[in-house]
C-alpha cells in the first residue's frame, strides 16, 4: 500500500464518519501525515492487519491528531496474549507475540478503559470479538490483564490472565500524529 492510497482511505472513512466526529479540515490532516513518515508506515501496519484505521479526534491541547482502529470486530491481530511478561511465562502453546509487543514495535499505542468506553459512542464495535485495553499495574502485578467488548446494548470490561489468547481476542491501537 502506498502513502496516497491510505491518505486516500483515512479520507473516505473522515467523510463517512464526518457527522459524528468534530469538523477538523481534512486538508491539515493530510499535511500532518505527509510530513511523518512513521506516522504513516504505523497506519499502513494498521490497514494491512485490518483495523481500518480512521481520524478519531483533534487534541487541541497538543495539536495532535489521533487515529484509531476503527473496524466492527478486533482488528486480525488476534490469538496473541497480552504482553512479552505473559508469553514468556506461558509454558504450553505460547503466541509468538503479544498486544503489547506489536504496539511498540509498530509505534502505536493500546486503547485505554477510557478511550475503548470513547469509541464505543461510535459503535458499537467488538460483538463478537473483544480487544486487549491498556492495563493497570495493580492488575497486571497479579498477573492479570483487561479486556472489552459489546453486548446487550452495553460495554464489559473483564480481566484474564494476562497469558490467556483466543482467536477472537485482539487488541485496538491508535497513534498520535
Amino acid at each position: 500500500m502506498t502513502k496516497e492510497q491510505l491518505i486516500d482511505l483515512i479520507e473516505l472513512r473522515y467523510k463517512r464518519d464526518e457527522k459524528r466526529l468534530e469538523t477538523v479540515d481534512f486538508t491539515r490532516i493530510k499535511q500532518r501525515l505527509l510530513k511523518n513518515e512513521q506516522a504513516i508506515l504505523s497506519l499502513i501496519y494498521m490497514e494491512q492487519t485490518k483495523g481500518e484505521p480512521a481520524f478519531w479526534y483533534h487534541n487541541k491541547e497538543k495539536d495532535l491528531y489521533v487515529f484509531v482502529d476503527s473496524s466492527k470486530e478486533s482488528p486480525d491481530r488476534r490469538s496473541i496474549c497480552y504482553d512479552k511478561e505473559a508469553r514468556i511465562s506461558r509454558k504450553k502453546f505460547p503466541p509468538e507475540t503479544s498486544a503489547i509487543e506489536l504496539v511498540e514495535k509498530h509505534n502505536l499505542q493500546i486503547l485505554d478503559e477510557t478511550m475503548y468506553y470513547e469509541l464505543q459512542k461510535l459503535g458499537p464495535f467488538d460483538t463478537k470479538t473483544s480487544s486487549w485495553i491498556l492495563t493497570p499495574n495493580s492488575i497486571r502485578d497479579q498477573k492479570g490483564a483487561l479486556f472489552c467488548d459489546y453486548h446487550y446494548g452495553r460495554v464489559f470490561t473483564y480481566c484474564n490472565g494476562a497469558d490467556s489468547y483466543y482467536g477472537s481476542r485482539g487488541f485496538r491501537a491508535f497513534i498520535e500524529v
